[in-house]
């Protein structure tokens, strides 16, 4: 089994896996039970419930905690599950300083959710992170960031988050979606815990739906392994062999989906149709040294909006491609397409999206890992 002194893409193949002591199979087994017979009432030295413990669920765990260079990791049945695990955290009266701009889902359960239980939650600009001082309060107990933010791409100083979050004896919270462990860890840069949707680049082929959270802190792993166990919200053994089998691939994707996106950036920056391209590896990109500094490169997402800034052209481009499939999510080895404003971000009020940038035409790609000389002709024809 590989340890933390191997290389990433060592790691990403052999972390966390042994072969099947029973049978020697090298692919880790789908142990897909309920329950397990026990020698004796009360024997809780092995497996009791499936709920609490599975082999397939302890080995992706693993894993996980392996790949970003952590000490622990909690699956759950999907982002959401994982993000609602680490929000039971928190009690009513606390406060939570979260970036404005972050996917429509963590939004919306911390809006109208969370909310609703006397948490109070500041939506603020981090392009400066220095701006955080100026929310603590003495009811503040965690930062929630994501970066780079879905989906204009903004960049967020992990390094400089986690110094005010320890001045403060708060809880730092990194969702790494975007960037995957393979890009970023942001454990190494100061943050107490790492979110991430597996169902994106983890999982990487659009079949699974997944979350976990990666920590160092055995304290906090404690306190989230009960909320996980207590709250149920946990994902099967299937589709944990699912996100297994994904990592398993995530270093020869990530630097296709890197390649693809860099060549695309750069076809749309050149595009006379098109205006605004958000991309973190642009070297006028908003806070660009510190995406170099954090990242090991700058994936695969991109958003952008056409010269004719409105709706109606931005939804013609969106209907026309071919390759480039319009829907949710983000991370697969298909490119797809998507329109926030209508889909993943339809939860933000408008008068919100737009302050922050997300303005109603904005198209977001996720680029996938096909032929790039494809991908480009397909937008070629898609903006005319």
């Amino acid at each position: 089994m590989a340890s933390q002194k191997h290389k990433l893409a060592t790691r990403l193949i052999h972390a966390g896996v042994q072969p099947d002591p029973t049978t020697g199979a090298i692919m880790t087994p789908i142990y897909q039970t309920s329950t397990y017979v026990q020698a004796s009432p009360g024997d809780h030295k092995g497996y009791e419930y499936a709920r609490t413990q599975n082999p397939t669920r302890d080995v992706l765990q693993a894993s996980l905690a392996n790949i970003e260079n952590g000490k622990y990791a909690l699956c759950f049945g999907s982002g959401m599950a994982a993000t609602d695990a680490v929000a039971k955290l928190l009690m009513p009266g606390d406060e939570v300083i979260v970036s404005n701009d972050l996917y429509g889902g963590t939004y919306r359960i911390f809006t109208k959710v969370f909310a609703n239980y006397g948490i109070k939650f500041q939506f603020i600009d981090m392009h400066d992170a220095e701006n955080i001082r100026n929310y603590v309060t003495g009811k503040t107990k965690m930062i929630w960031i994501e970066t780079p933010t879905n989906p204009l791409l903004n960049v967020i100083d992990i390094e400089a988050c986690a110094a005010i979050s320890k001045a403060h004896n708060l809880i730092l919270v990194c969702d790494n979606t975007f960037a995957s462990p393979y890009l970023q860890n942001p454990l190494d840069w100061g943050a107490d815990i790492v979110l991430h949707s597996a169902t994106k680049y983890l999982g990487g082929h659009s079949d699974v739906v997944h979350g976990a959270l990666v920590m160092n802190d055995a304290g906090l792993e404690e306190r989230l392994r009960f909320i996980q166990n207590s709250c149920g919200a946990v994902p099967g053994p299937h589709d944990c062999w699912l996100v297994l089998r994904g990592i398993k691939t995530l270093h020869v994707r990530m630097q296709r989906h890197c390649e693809n996106g860099e060549a695309i950036a750069r076809y749309l920056r050149a595009h006379p149709k098109v205006d605004k391209v958000r991309w973190v590896g642009f070297e006028d990109h908003p806070n660009h040294a510190i995406a170099k500094k954090q990242m090991r490169g700058f994936g695969g997402m991109i958003s952008f909006t056409l010269k004719d800034d409105n709706i109606d052209a931005a939804l013609k481009v969106l209907e026309k491609t071919e390759l480039f499939a319009l829907a949710e999510s983000l991370g697969g080895v298909e490119s797809l397409i998507g329109h926030p404003a209508t889909m993943t971000h339809a939860s933000i009020p408008r008068e919100d999206r737009v302050k922050n940038g997300l303005v109603d035409s904005l198209i977001r790609l996720s680029v996938g890992i096909e032929d790039m000389d494809d991908l480009i002709a397909d937008l070629a024809q898609a903006i005319g």
